[in-house]
């Protein structure tokens, strides 16, 4: 679970009460969830603090909460099923399952995945565009555009997220599968847009230029035909 935060520093910002809270121990690791409240309402923030006091979070609203939730039930759903014995197809990069949540200017990934060490949920969050109090340090002084998607033919969604960290801005281009929902994504850095843009120009207008000359080719041979048939046909 990462937003890319560290430290261990849980009091809360000035304004934001705290209503109620949860520690978790899991191995040599401690999860807070903790749900406060500000002048924007009620929200809960997820944390994970691992050795040495490097921690990662997640900030929810109550509606995105609630999808969470969910979520974490057709996941827990779909690991008992692996303890029963079904056999599950294990992508490349060890990835077993996934799924998206959407909600407002924030997007979640929850990640089932699996190495030498077992089976693991990995859940990272995107942030399109900042809101004052619920953003990260690095994000709170760079306005950035709203996200965009692509739907294909093959069923296939890709997601265009601008993000923003402390090495700078990126552009995040993940490809969700529809029907498996399986995720991949690359993070592309600002200074390689333009590159990446030409690249995609260049060969957009090959493939283009390739399709025209078998058309042309198809229309020739079409053409043709018929003066064959005419000469047969004055045999």
């Amino acid at each position: 679970m990462s937003d890319g935060s560290s430290g261990d520093d849980r009091r809360p910002p000035h304004g934001e009460q705290e209503l109620a809270s949860k520690m978790l121990q899991v191995q040599s690791k401690r999860f807070y969830v903790d749900v406060k409240q500000n002048n924007r309402g009620r929200f809960i923030k997820l944390a994970e603090v691992g050795l040495g006091g490097r921690k990662s979070r997640l900030i929810l609203s109550m509606s995105a909460a609630v999808a969470f939730r969910d979520h974490l039930d057709r996941f827990v759903k779909f690991f008992d099923g692996l303890a029963s014995g079904e056999e599950p197809i294990i992508s490349e990069n060890g990835q077993l399952r996934s799924e998206i949540i959407v909600h407002e200017s924030r997007r979640y990934y929850l990640d089932l995945k699996e190495n030498q060490r077992g089976r693991y949920l990995r859940v990272s969050q995107t942030v399109s565009r900042g809101m004052p109090g619920l953003r990260s340090q690095n994000d709170a002084n760079v306005e950035l555009p709203e996200p965009k998607h692509v739907r294909s033919e093959n069923n296939k969604i890709f997601y265009f997220d601008v993000g923003h960290n402390e090495r700078g801005t990126f552009l995040r281009i993940s490809e969700v599968k529809q029907i498996s929902g399986n995720r991949s994504s690359i993070a592309v850095p600002m200074s390689s847009w333009g590159a990446f843009r030409d690249v995609l120009a260049e060969l957009q207008e090959k493939m283009s230029a390739a399709g025209k000359s078998a058309e042309t080719d198809v229309d020739e041979v079409g053409a043709k035909k018929p003066s064959v048939e005419s000469e047969q046909n004055k045999d």
